[in-house]
This record gives structure tokens, sequence and C-alpha cells, in this order.
């Protein structure tokens, strides 16, 4: 005879990976679906339960559940309250749900009330009178207590309504569960099960989370009923996708489920928590750099460097390469390809060997034709190797603080016939981030004097370019916050914070266009959370009000539109009519920026038609991260993909 554990695990193959509540998904690839329950926490109030729901809602909670029953056919002594024959828990009970339960009618207020607030209602019936009253509300989901885990006849008579069912666990045996199991495949249900100890409130050492891998199911859940909210995130963290916590006001009210639930703001912190898990927990895939990885690598790390002067052809021997920080190269565990390989182009010593040196392919610049003024991100330092052989309208320089300090005219020997725009530095000295949308006095005047002094440089930059007449300023204005990100009222402060900013700088002869974001910003190497130009209605919006353009970045964009499922062709449409300037470069997932064009997700074709349908001219550059590494190779191939497109 097999095992219970060879049963439990049967039950597992071919068990669904989502199932649909109503109108969403709960499973896999899907957010925790989180459940309030409020049950008799009203404590026979109809205005406290309609509070309760309001309050769960704005703790961000998924659905609120209550409870009915039908006490006269549900007890065996029609509900009395002072049988001397039941036990004192019994007694305890039924004196509870004869002062605190709500009438059928209020009950169905209630889930009407839920849903007018973008909740999910769902209810637990506790027999079969209840059931037949909410079949006739119409409820679409119905939640099993774990007291019924064993009623099979009820819960056969759920399964007929072919609405979907959750099952508690609390209070049952393994072989319960398999029986259970059994009976709704048998009767193919849609079902999940969530693992539960019934005790009000649970003690830690009893909750055994372990065991929700065993349920026999693909998809499972957690309810839970002890203190706090760690056991839950826990949950989050083993595959739960349901999560059940009780919530009330006051945990000192009367009632045992009070002591076992979670005030809304305790609410609030636990959904915080599982969001920030369930973004976690990534996929069984094979490991890949993150974007912020990438950075640090590209500043902490080593790469393999020429020690002295190579010429293309020369055959590459040991003593032509050392280790050296930073890791912009190849990295070290590659030296042993290098050797006896022959140079395929010129380095001089302190170059960075690249991933090319090892491929047979070189990627040269060349003449691009285009549709529009472009150009390529340039440093003082590269700007004439990058550019002298080929043929940009503009250049766009991105500055970092130390630039501001530079004599520029040592760099430019003679003027040169292209247009200009510059990149506002992020960071200044003292890791100070520029943050126009800083409620700190102090922080947001420094903010607005170093960005004075780069229209101060720009106007000093414009002199050298024969072409720059108004010379654009890229700023990345701020409104980034540590820990999650803004509410739409509170965003809307700091776009009047940062236009106020704006208002005291003298802009005469530029003109400061501020960048669309991403939601997860990569500043010094590490995520926040990004608030502002986000949103194409909030930047059409901004724009309209206090008359700026836009300097569009399509790969933050995209990533916002992955984030906020939103469609990003839409969103092109909403903002073009504002941008004074593009950052083209493909995006991937909610925080892959930077990657090459036509390596992630953006239909550059449906922006070509974007652009020409509104007859959008503005230029452009390809913003490919590290693009200027090895002679600017990620620009000639961003460059190259992009002449059919723009």
């Amino acid at each position: 005879m097999a095992s219970l554990k060879d049963r439990l695990k049967r039950f597992v193959f071919g068990s669904p990976k989502k199932i649909k509540f109503g109108d969403r998904y709960v499973g896999l690839g899907e957010p925790v679906f989180v459940i309030a329950e409020i049950g008799l926490n009203h404590n026979g109030s109809f205005d406290r339960a309609k509070a309760l729901i309001d309050a769960a809602k704005e703790a961000g909670v998924d659905c609120v559940k209550f409870q009915m029953r039908d006490i006269e056919s549900l007890y065996a002594n029609k509900g009395t309250t002072n049988d001397i024959k039941e036990n004192l828990t019994s007694q305890y009970t039924l004196d509870l749900l004869s002062k605190f339960q709500l009438a059928d009618e209020q009950m169905f207020k209630l889930f009407d009330y839920a849903r007018e607030v973008g909740m999910f209602p769902l209810c637990t019936p506790w027999d079969l009178e209840s059931l037949k009253k909410l079949e006739a509300y119409g409820m679409h989901t119905y939640k099993v207590a774990s007291a019924d885990l064993t009623n099979h006849d009820l819960i056969r008579e759920i399964v007929k309504t072919k609405k979907p069912i959750i099952c508690s666990t609390g209070m049952s045996q393994e072989s319960e569960i398999i029986a259970v199991n059994n009976l709704l495949k048998r009767l193919n249900a849609k079902y999940i099960l969530l693992h539960c100890n019934s005790t009000y409130p649970a003690p830690f050492q009893d909750i055994n989370l372990q065991y929700m891998s065993r349920l026999g199911t693909a998809l499972y859940g957690y309810s839970g009923h002890e203190r706090g909210i760690n056991i839950a995130i826990a949950a989050v963290a083993r595959g739960a996708k349901i999560i059940e916590k009780h919530i009330t006001f006051d945990r000192t009210m009367e009632g045992s489920d009070h002591k076992a639930s979670l005030t809304p703001d305790e609410f609030k912190v636990m959904i915080e928590g599982i969001r920030q898990v369930e973004a976690s927990l990534g996929t069984a895939k094979k490991r890949e750099l993150t974007q912020g990885e990438k950075m640090n690598r590209a500043n902490l790390a080593k790469s393999l460097v020429a020690t002295r002067d190579i010429k293309k052809g020369d055959m590459i021997t040991p003593e032509m390469i050392e280790v050296k920080s930073p890791g912009r190269g190849l990295q070290p565990d590659q030296k042993e390809k290098l050797i006896n390989r022959k140079a395929r182009r010129s380095l001089r010593q302190g170059d960075f060997f690249y991933l090319n040196d090892l491929l047979d392919k070189n990627f040269e610049p060349r003449s691009y034709t285009f549709n529009r003024p472009w150009g390529i991100p340039v440093r003082y330092y590269d700007y004439k190797e990058l550019h002298k052989f080929t043929n940009p309208d503009l250049l766009e320089f991105h500055l970092s603080y130390n630039d501001l300090t530079e004599d520029i005219s040592s760099h430019f020997p003679k003027p040169l016939a292209m247009d200009l725009i510059v990149h506002s530095p992020e960071t200044f000295a003292d890791d100070h981030l520029l943050n126009l949308a800083s409620s700190d006095e102090i922080y947001w005047r420094r903010s607005i004097a170093e960005l004075q002094r780069v229209v101060s440089i720009t106007n000093e930059l414009k002199k050298h370019f024969s072409k720059a007449n108004k010379p654009l300023i890229v700023v990345n204005a701020g409104g980034f916050t540590k820990d999650k990100p803004l509410s739409k009222e509170e965003r809307q402060v700091l776009y009047e914070r940062i236009a106020d900013g704006l208002a005291n700088i003298n802009q005469d002869g530029v003109e400061i266009i501020i960048q669309t974001m991403p939601p997860y910003p990569w500043l010094l190497g590490g995520q926040l959370y990004h608030n502002l130009f986000l949103d194409p209605d909030e930047i059409a919006a901004f724009c309209e009000k206090y008359k700026y353009r836009i300097c569009f970045d399509t790969s933050h964009s995209k990533l916002a539109c992955n984030t906020y499922g939103w469609d990003f062709s839409e969103f092109t449409k909403k903002i073009l009519k504002y941008t004074a300037h593009l950052h083209v470069v493909d995006a991937k997932d909610v925080n892959g920026e930077g990657i090459q064009v036509g390596e992630g997700e953006i239909d550059f074709n449906e922006l070509r038609k974007n652009l020409d349908s509104l007859g959008i001219t503005c230029s452009f550059i390809p913003e490919i991260w590290q693009g200027h590494e090895n002679g600017g190779e990620g620009f000639w191939i961003a460059l190259e993909r992009l002449e059919k497109y723009l």
C-alpha cells in the first residue's frame, strides 16, 4: 500500500497552476492574494464592518471575508445560548453569535460595498441554508472553514455551484486532508488548500510551515492565527499564493478572533513585506547579473589590461596582460583564452581587453543615415575618438560632478560644426543626489545651485559648437524615495516642488528638459523608488502646466509600462508631443535597463510608426549602457540596427 506521502504527491500532478476568482487569477505568476478575515470582528456593528472594509482597502488588501451561519439549522440545540448541557466553549461561541451576527441583508450590503470600493468579497457558509442564501445573492467564490474540512456533504453542495473553493486545513489529520483532496479532484472542483493551525492565537512552534508543500496541490496558501506578520511573510517565501489573516481595530475587544488579528496598520506593513518577498523570489532559471550588479561590477571588479602597446596582428603573450581595476573589460578568468591569439586591434598600454577580442567580428563606426538629427553620448576624454569615423549631428556630453571643474577650453582646440546636448550629473560631491523635489530646504537649495552650475557650464560649452543655439540639458529632477512608492496625491506635491525649483534657475541660453524615469532607478548602484515622470498622464499634465519639454528615454518608460501594466505604444502617443529629445535603448522586465537595441522587449517598428504619424523629428542618441566601451562598440551596433526605424 502506498504511503500517505506518496499519495499526497500524486495529487499534485495535473493540478491547476492558476484559479480564476471572479475577474482575477490567483496562482503561479500572479501576485499573492491577500485576504482580510473580518468574520465577527465587527462585533455586530454594520458601520464597524464597513470601516474595516475601508481600512483593509487602504492597507492594500485584495479581499475581505465574512462568515454566514443559520444558527437554528447549524446547532443541534437550535442555537440556545443558555443550554446547560453545552460545554463552556460552545456556550461562549453561541453567546458571541447571538450578540454579533449581522442580518443577512446587512451582509449582502457589505458585499456590495466591498465591490464598490474595489475589494473582492468572500464568505464562508457554515451550513447548507447559508450556502443557499449566498448562491441567491451571487457569491462567486466560497471559503470552507477548517471546521468543515470533513463535512463532505457541505463541500459537495458547494462544488455543485461550480464556483472556486478555498479550504482551510486547520484541526485536520493528514488522512482527512487526503480524503478531501480525493473528493475535490473526483468532483473536478476548482480549489486551493490553505495550511492552517486553528488555535487563537497559534503558538509559533505549532505552525509547521514546511507542511504546506505536502498539502497535495500545486497551489497552496496559508491562513494564519498567530500573532504578528512574520509567519505570513515567511509563508510567501515558501510558496503560498494566498495569505489570510484576521483584521481588527482593537485586539482587546470581546471575541476570540480579535486576539489573533492584525490591525490595519499591521496589515499594511505585512502586505509591503509580502510584495517585497514575492518580488525577490524570481525564478529557478540561470543566474543573470542584475543592472545594479553590472554597475557595481564595472566599478569594483577587475579586468584584463594591456601592459604595453600592442599592434594589430601581434601574438598576445602572458607578459602583455595584467589584472587591474575597475571591471569594465574582459574578466580575469578569460586570460587563458587571450594568450596565443593574434590581436584583432591595436591597443595602448593600459587599454582594457574586451569580449570582442575573443570574437571574429569587429563593429566599426561608419556614416549613418537617419530621418532626424542624431548623436552619441560622450565624455570630455573620449569624444574625439568616438566621433572621428562617423557623422553625428550632435554630441551629448554626460557630465560627472568632477567635469564641472574642468577647464573646458583645454578640451576643444577648435570649434566643432555640431549641435550640443548636456546630460546633467545625477550625483554631486558628497553623495548629493540632485533632487528638486526635496522637502529639506537646505538640500533643495543645494540641488538648485548645482543645476545652476550645469547651466553655466553648458553656456560655456556651446561656444565650442557652431551649431549650438540653445542647448538642451537633460535632467533627472528627483522625487525618489527609499522605502516605497508614493501615492498620487503625494506625487502632485513633489511635481509642484520641482516646478518651484526650476523657477529659481536662470535658464537663459539653454533649455532644461526632464527625463522620463523608470520605477526603480539605479542611483549610486543601488535601487530606490522613483515616483515622478513615470505616468504619461502626469508627464503631459506637468508639461502643459509648466511649459517644459522632456527627454523621452524609451528604456526607462518601457520599464514603467512593464511595472504598471501600461501599453507602451499608448504611453508613447501621450508624451511624444512634449518630447524634445530621445534616448533610444531597449528594456526588459521591470529593471532591465539600458539593453542593446533588439535584445529586449521594445517594438521599435511601432515606435517608428508613432513618430511618423505625429510628425516628430526630434533628435536622439543610442543610450546603451556601457556602449562607449571598446571604442563605442555598443553605439555602433545600436545605430546599425536603428537605421531602418529612425
